[in-house]
């Protein structure tokens, strides 16, 4: 009986062994995959010439915006015709009305994927009749929570920006029920 408890043993010792073999064989397989995947997927880091240029870009873009700030809180001067003057280009807001043109705020925000990089976009909205204003805040608003969710490989080349087109005309004409008849993109920046 000896004989056959010593025999039984070994066989239970090098199963044993062999189990702790394939677990440290397959955890090593698996460390090396996840180690080249995640090489190959995580972004690569910005070399010192385009961190200087993001960095001079948001620095820009803040000045831009603090620019902006200043200019909105200034009282209304007292030249002829300030009041009906358009902030960004001079064009003369009555005649834009008029027209059933609406220009948008100008609508800055990071894309899905890649997160740092992000969008600039200026819409106009050409309306049926007389712009309505609150209802265009509410296409700026949608639009911008839209482009939160696009990624950089959606918007990619000229077909990208044409599915971008079409579907924020899309958004637009389903917010407006069909009293936008066209949106009229005056910039787009992907950075």
């Amino acid at each position: 009986m000896d004989g056959i408890e010593d025999g039984a043993q070994p066989k239970k010792k090098k199963g044993m062994v062999m189990t702790i073999a394939a677990i440290a064989i397959v955890s090593v397989v698996g460390a090396g995959g996840g180690w080249f995947l995640g090489g190959m997927l995580a972004p690569e880091p910005l070399s010192s010439d385009e961190a200087r240029v993001l960095e001079e870009a948001k620095a820009t873009i803040k000045a831009r915006e603090a620019a902006e700030a200043a200019h909105e809180a200034a009282p209304a001067g007292g030249e002829h015709g300030d009041a009906k003057k358009d902030d960004k280009d001079g064009l003369p807001k009555a005649s834009t009305e008029a027209n059933g043109v609406l220009q948008l705020d100008p609508i800055t925000t990071n894309l899905s994927y890649p997160t740092e990089n992000w969008i600039r976009l200026e819409l106009a909205l050409l309306f049926q009749g007389k712009p309505d204003v609150a209802m265009a805040e509410q296409i700026h608003d949608d639009v911008a929570a839209y482009l939160r969710t696009v990624s950089l490989q959606q918007i990619e080349g000229p077909r990208g920006f044409q599915y971008l087109r079409d579907d924020i005309q899309e958004r637009v004409d389903l917010r407006s029920e069909g009293r936008v008849t066209n949106v009229i993109f005056r910039t787009f920046v992907v950075q």
